[in-house]
């Protein structure tokens, strides 16, 4: 089988334009294709159009060597890695139609011989789909769905695993799991893969792979619905829960998650539903905690509510719109619904502090809200609410904020 001599990405975000930019540095030829003009011409600056650490150096070094280049339209290639959206619609279901437009796009530069891998975090049955969609849209190729090892392209799932902040250390040290359609098409993807990982490549069925990511978020997902819970239950008994997971955490075999405003992010908070989609009868313990976990900013509201009764004037200040510390990945973060709450109901003046955006997202300037810096809150606010634990935060002392009501979401004061 000839090498990989060039490499399309399709979707230029958190873990494509990484991808991207790491395959590239390996001297493979990278076409990266997005939708976004704004995104394209940034990337074929040298530049970068979303925050993660040393990212830019190797987005600017690949663009500057000609192994980097992003399009508005795809291009013929060996390799094609979907790297898309896989939201959920507003009934929890899963929304493919992210992974079917990029099908769309790719479709008449596919060839005999390319791979397809599918990044994007899919209920089990999307690799199987994509066969299925294409052998629609290109009926003079055979596809592996039905023609097995015989087919003319190679299909595989293989998720991204990757944490945010250490995108690029991850997607070269992580192991990986990779899934193919038939086994030919898992042992194409591993060749792909092994261009760029150190770590161990880890070869199964397409939807063992996709199981198996919706699986570890989904993990996570129900240990940091327990530590929700426990968070209110230590409210109710005026316990510090902080206080109390320190010292559960010292039993050899107990590892407690933090709580927090609830999750967010492109993963944990929206994986478990496909699980919950595939299997609704049998996913209880994980439907139960996708609800306490999407519940956790309703009581963070209902505490602040209870806080600003105590003044003629309040002033809330919330610190973070992030879904995490240290990013500016507002997706599905839990801060960002409790901000927008807040200002739609109109119970004091909000101050927003996230020192990692230089605009607000539509969703909050609509309220006429404004960013402000953290000193400027501490001047002005009564009530200081900590909904991501940022750097910057974390050098407040308790006696920066004895003169407010706090409400710590993150434990920074412990």
């Amino acid at each position: 089988m000839l090498p990989f001599n060039r490499v399309s990405v399709i979707g230029l975000g958190y873990i494509g334009l990484p991808t991207a930019a790491v395959i590239a540095s390996r001297g493979v030829e990278v076409l990266g294709v997005d939708v976004s003009e704004h995104a394209v011409n940034t990337i074929n600056q040298g530049k970068v159009h979303i925050v993660e650490p040393d990212l830019d150096m190797l987005v600017q070094a690949a663009v500057t060597t000609g192994k980097l280049k992003a399009s508005l339209t795809p291009e013929p290639a060996d390799a094609f890695m979907i790297a898309v959206p896989t939201p959920f619609k507003e009934n929890k279901s899963p929304d493919l139609s992210y992974i079917k437009a990029a099908l769309e796009t790719i479709a008449p530069v596919l060839v005999k011989g390319n791979l397809i891998v599918l990044e994007s975090t899919s209920p089990v049955g999307t690799t199987e789909q994509i066969s299925r969609w294409l052998a629609d849209m290109r009926p003079d190729l055979k596809l592996p769905h039905n023609e097995g090892e015989q087919a003319d392209l190679f299909i595989a799932h293989c998720p991204e695993r990757v944490l945010p902040g250490r995108v690029l250390q991850e997607l070269v040290s992580n192991d990986r799991i990779i899934g193919g359609i038939t086994p030919r098409c898992a042992e194409r993807a591993i060749e792909l893969y092994q261009l760029f990982v150190r770590g161990e490549c880890l070869r199964t069925t397409a939807r063992t792979a996709e199981m198996a990511k919706l699986t570890e978020n989904a993990f996570r997902d129900v240990n940091i619905a327990f530590a929700n819970e426990l968070s209110v239950i230590c409210d109710t008994l005026k316990i510090n829960v902080w206080e109390l997971i320190k010292l559960a955490n010292r039993h050899p075999r107990v590892n407690i998650l933090s709580p927090g405003p609830g999750v967010g992010g492109h993963c944990i908070a929206v994986d478990p539903w496909f699980i919950v989609d595939s299997a609704p009868e049998q996913a209880q313990i994980i439907r139960k905690a996708r609800e306490i976990n999407d519940n956790k900013p309703l009581y963070v509201v209902e505490k602040i509510r209870q806080a600003a009764d105590q003044f003629k004037k309040p002033v809330i200040a919330c610190l973070g719109l992030a879904f995490k510390a240290d990013i500016d990945d507002l997706r599905e973060s839990p801060a960002l619904d409790i901000a927008k709450q807040l200002l739609s109901e109109n119970i004091g003046e909000i101050l927003l502090v996230e020192p990692n955006i230089k605009q607000l997202p539509a969703k909050l300037a609509k309220y006429n809200a404004e960013l402000t810096t953290l000193n400027q809150a501490l001047e002005k606010a009564n009530i200081l609410v900590v909904l991501v634990d940022h750097k910057q935060f974390k050098t407040l002392q308790p006696a920066d904020v004895t003169t407010k009501v706090v409400i710590d979401t993150r434990g920074i004061f412990g």
